[in-house]
């Protein structure tokens, strides 16, 4: 009998048999009666049944499965249940001489054996109707042979959609060149569509190739070897391979399930049909399956089948330890789930469901679990320890407050949440020139920063310090960066910082622990990756807490702070991808390891046009918005802007500019109040000075002597005395116009004709008349009094240069230039300080001929690295001047010199004095003052070499400031100044030197040299 089920399973027979669907008969036999059957593999029974299952893949990914039970005693049992299920099987047991010549089938997957059924679908048209011919010309058989895998292909990976299509390609010679030479003699069973169920009987060999379309071959049909069933090696294996077939059917609910489609088969089985059997039935690849095929030494065949099966044992336990492991896993947790429901429930019934430990844990878990997929494991092992600790503390110990703090910090800290930052560099740029003006290098540096990030997708925390003068933006060039960055911004100070907890944070075990200032900042940002700003690190303190300069290392080095260990956290931080900022004023003034991990960026300052677009497009707008003030209300003319900037704001920033403009704009604020308040005492005095009028006026019209008064309503108009200036409306009835009028009021009847002849007014309680246009005027100029305060412009404030002193007060600074024409001994020199540059004269003067006891004397606070320039300049001096001027060549030995610099109170250092002394020194002994409009900077050594100096921005618009068109720099600061913008360098004459007589040239010619 025939039975066609379907299966959703989608497998060959050794994978999915455990899918099938079976109805309630088909697994009526329990598996000990397969147990017991399996025992009595090798004793024959007359009266058997066989069964057999097989599934397959289809193209369409349904499965099909075909269940044939067969009944009877024999061979000729078997022939007559075949020949009753199905009428296309003529015999079942072919004779070899007839089927010398078949039809070949590739099997993609699996070998057939002998006594097993097989489902294959054939896509070849022509081969599917050969396979119908045949069995209508009842020679229902053909050869079933596995077909080897592509060279070059390992078999273990597989896919079955690829492979059944390489076969539908494969055709003629191909395909048999890739079939294995042993094969399946298979009886064409039925033929369902596309869909051919076989039936394998023997063993064949391909000898040769007949047709290539549909592929014919000749076969040999293939026996296998003598064996003694008797011997006891072969009963032995049989055995072992009964009992490991057994115990695997003990374990694996799979394998039961194949051998119960054999149960009623089993009796029949022999040896060579046990070893097909186990290797059948096995989990093994084809390729081991055709091994045992090809194999016809019976015991070597059950030593092959034995090893596989031994295979599925170890498979079995596998999968038996983890089917536990698994099962266990979901138990406890589903224990676990149910227990604390339980819990829960309990607690609402006795009303403790606000527990505060259970309270602060739940919330603590809801922070936490927005980040806990990006949260570190080992983060997220210490925050579990720690609430189950905190579950075991009691309320009241100070442990327990130690811990919630703990965990309210580790959960406060967003764990790689990361914000999405902005790559769009013309907008950067866009938002960088609206906040601030000039600053180039920076923001060149940024926007290579966000290129980088855009090439790379991803962006990489660096360390940029801005160095330069108080006031040209360095803190406020942060904000700029973070709003083009889109990140957020955090700032902090270590000015004056000398607490190594302040970075590293305290341990927990101190009384009002905290975590450092980066650990604050991550909570108060909430991302991972914010701009943080560091500022003033060059004023870093070091007390007796430790060197914090020496903590900062960790947190701002990019090979470490990747694993950044804060004291009170304990844990690691990634705090790679932060953007670090630093500002300082002087970058000597930072330890060297901090400062070999920073990339410095130095802002020179502003010169004077710069300032004036500062003060134009940012400090007048921002600063008149500050202060109410409407652009319309005051004008601040651009001579004011310069002499404010030249005589009040000299320094290299905009800080002190800003503040003398909010200044000039709280004095117009306050002026501007002032004036609108002596308008309104105005108007409230014009509205009380006005003339006195009655108390109470009628006003009749009279055509005779009798008054005609109409018997309709009339409108009366009350204006109240003195105070009141608007009229109000009432309504009254008729009056006569000799009744009594009251003293508060004027009544007004008016007759209807439209043109009365004569109008009387009379005061109410005498008899004098009154005209009554005045009354009209009084109240038309009240009108427009109140209507000219309500639209009165107040008049616009001008500010000029002529006025400035007015509201910013007296100049602070006067020219630095004290000498038009620099009289003898006198040389302006260039110098830096932390506000920018500035010129200075070193002045020089014979105090007395000594004779051979020349000596020099120095004033004006200078450091030792000056007063050592004085000395060199001396020496050096005196050799020029040998050289210049033999007949005088002992003036310097013969007299005693001093050398000041004004400005005394002012301490001065630096290398950059040496050439302005020699020439001064020089202009004393030779009695020759030096070229007008000249400027100088530079250190000379004892042979009269020029040494490069820093500063040369700074200087040189200190130059500009004086009026000085004439420079003399080093030969080595050319590049320096060539970087400068053409705005600072605009009329200036340059000369660069390398050499002390290039300057004398210069300074003592009368000539114009060529600039170098």
């Amino acid at each position: 009998m025939l039975k066609l089920l379907s299966s959703s399973s989608s497998s060959c027979l050794h994978g999915q048999l455990h899918s099938l669907r079976r109805g309630p008969t088909e697994l009526a036999s329990p598996v000990l009666r397969v147990l017991g059957s399996l025992t009595r593999l090798t004793r024959p029974t007359p009266n058997s049944a066989r069964q057999a299952f097989f599934c397959s893949d289809r193209s369409d990914g349904s499965d099909q499965v075909v269940e044939i039970e067969f009944k009877g005693a024999g061979a000729e049992a078997e022939a007559e249940a075949e020949s009753k299920s199905s009428s296309a099987i003529v015999s079942t047991n072919p004779r070899p001489e007839d089927y010398l010549t078949v039809l070949a089938l590739p099997l993609p997957h699996r070998p057939l054996f002998p006594g097993f059924y097989m489902p294959i679908y054939v896509k070849d048209p022509k081969l599917l109707a050969a396979l119908q011919e045949s069995r209508k010309r009842q020679a229902p058989y053909a050869g079933a042979f596995l077909l080897k895998d592509e060279p070059g292909t390992d078999p273990s990976l597989v896919s079955g959609s690829e492979t059944d299509k390489n076969i539908h390609d494969l055709k003629g010679k191909e395909l048999f060149n890739r079939l294995h030479e042993v094969g399946t003699l298979a009886q064409i069973s039925s033929i369902q569509g596309d869909q051919v169920v076989l039936i394998g009987h023997r063993r064949l060999r391909i000898t040769e190739m007949v047709d290539e379309d549909p592929l014919t071959v000749k076969v040999d049909h293939l026996k296998d070897k003598p064996y003694n069933k008797d011997d006891d090696v072969i009963k032995a294996t049989s055995f072992e391979v009964i009992s490991t077939l057994r115990d695997v059917l003990k374990t694996s609910s799979l394998w039961r399930d194949h051998v119960q489609t054999y149960t009623q088969h089993i009796g029949d089985f022999n040896f060579p049909r046990l070893a097909d059997f186990g290797a059948a039935i096995s989990g093994a690849n084809k390729l081991q399956c055709q091994k045992v095929l090809e194999e016809l030494d019976v015991y070597k065949r059950l030593e092959l089948t034995l090893e596989l099966v031994k295979k599925e044992i170890e498979i079995s336990k596998i999968q038996e330890s983890i089917a536990k492991a698994i099962e266990e896993k979901i138990s406890g947790e589903q224990r676990r789930y149910l227990l604390n429901e339980q819990l829960k429930a309990i607690k609402k019934e006795l009303g403790l469901e606000t527990d505060d430990k259970t309270a602060l844990s739940e919330k603590f878990r809801e922070r936490l679990e927005p980040n806990r997929e990006n949260c570190p494991p080992h983060v997220l092992q210490v925050i579990e320890e720690e609430l189950t600790k905190l579950q075991l503390l009691e309320a009241s110990s100070s442990e327990f407050n130690v811990t919630r703090n703990y965990l309210d910090w580790l959960t406060s800290i967003p764990w790689g949440n990361y914000s999405d930052e902005n790559f769009d560099v013309l907008r950067a740029q866009k938002i960088l020139d609206e906040d601030h003006y000039g600053l180039n290098d920076v923001k060149e540096r940024i926007l290579e920063f966000i290129a980088v990030g855009k090439l790379r997708g991803i962006s990489q925390g660096k360390i940029i310090c801005l160095s330069g003068p108080p006031g040209v933006g360095k803190t406020s060039i942060g904000r700029s960066i973070a709003r083009a960055l889109n990140r957020n911004f955090f700032r902090f100070s270590v000015g004056g910082l000398s607490d190594v907890a302040e970075i590293k944070g305290h341990r927990r075990t101190y009384i009002g622990a905290m975590p450092g200032k980066m650990v604050q900042c991550l909570k108060n940002v909430g991302t991972a990756n914010p701009l943080v700003l560091i500022d003033e690190i060059d004023k870093l303190g070091r007390g007796h807490a430790g060197d914090p300069a020496s903590a900062l290392l960790e947190l701002l080095d990019p090979e470490q702070n990747a694993n950044f260990l804060d004291h009170y956290l304990d844990v690691p931080i990634d705090l790679s991808k932060v953007l670090f900022v630093c500002t300082a004023n002087v970058v000597e003034m930072i330890p060297n390891p901090l400062l070999d991990r920073m990339e410095v960026i130095s802002i020179a300052g502003y010169i004077t046009d710069e300032k004036m677009h500062i003060a134009r497009d940012y400090l007048e707008k921002t600063t008149r918005e500050a202060c109410g003030i409407k652009p319309e209300q005051v004008e601040v003319t651009d001579a004011a802007l310069l002499a404010l900037i030249e005589n009040y704001c000299r320094e290299a920033g905009v800080r002190n500019l800003q503040k003398h403009i909010e200044k000039i704009y709280r004095k117009i604020a306050l002026q501007l109040v002032r004036q609108g308040a002596s308008d309104e005492a105005a108007v409230a005095d014009q509205i009380q000075s006005l003339p006195d009028r009655p108390a109470a006026v009628e006003v009749q019209l009279v055509d005779t002597d009798e008054t005609q008064v109409e018997d309709d309503k009339l409108d009366q108009k009350v204006v109240s005395s003195k105070n009141q200036t608007a009229a109000e409306s009432l309504e009254g009835n008729d009056h006569d116009h000799s009744s009594e009028t009251s003293a508060e009021e004027v009544t007004i009847q008016m007759a209807l004709p439209d043109e009365p002849a004569v109008v009387e007014v009379q005061v109410a309680d005498t008899d004098e008349p009154v005209d009554s246009k005045l009354y009209l005027q009084d109240a038309k100029e009240t009108e427009k009094i109140q209507e000219g305060e309500a639209t009165k412009t107040v008049e616009k404030v001008l500010v000029d240069s002529s006025n400035l002193a007015d509201f910013v007060g007296k100049p602070v600074f006067h020219a630095e230039r004290i000498y038009d024409q620099t009289p003898i001994g006198v040389v302006m020199g260039l110098a830096w300080t932390a506000m920018g540059g500035s010129t200075l004269y070193i002045e020089t003067t014979q105090i007395e001929e000594a004779e051979g006891k020349g000596a020099l004397h120095v004033t004006g606070q200078l450091g030792d690295v000056m007063k050592e320039s004085a000395q060199i300049a001396h020496t050096v001096a005196r050799a020029i001047l040998l050289d210049k001027d033999p007949d005088n060549h002992t003036f310097f030995a013969n007299s005693k010199l001093h050398l000041h610099v004004p400005a005394g109170a002012t301490p001065k250092d630096g290398p950059s004095a040496g050439c302005t002394m020699i020439t001064s020194m020089l202009s004393v002994a030779m009695k020759k003052p030096i070229k007008r409009d000249l400027a100088m900077t530079g250190e000379v050594t004892l042979t009269g070499r020029i040494l490069p100096i820093g500063g040369v921005k700074e200087k040189t618009i200190a130059a500009r400031r004086s009026d000085v068109k004439t420079i003399i720099f080093p030969l080595a600061n050319k590049r320096d100044f060539d970087e400068l913008a053409p705005n600072v360098k605009e009329g200036l004459d340059v000369h660069f030197v390398d050499d002390y007589n290039q300057i004398f040239d210069l300074a003592f010619s009368d000539g114009q040299n060529e600039k170098k």
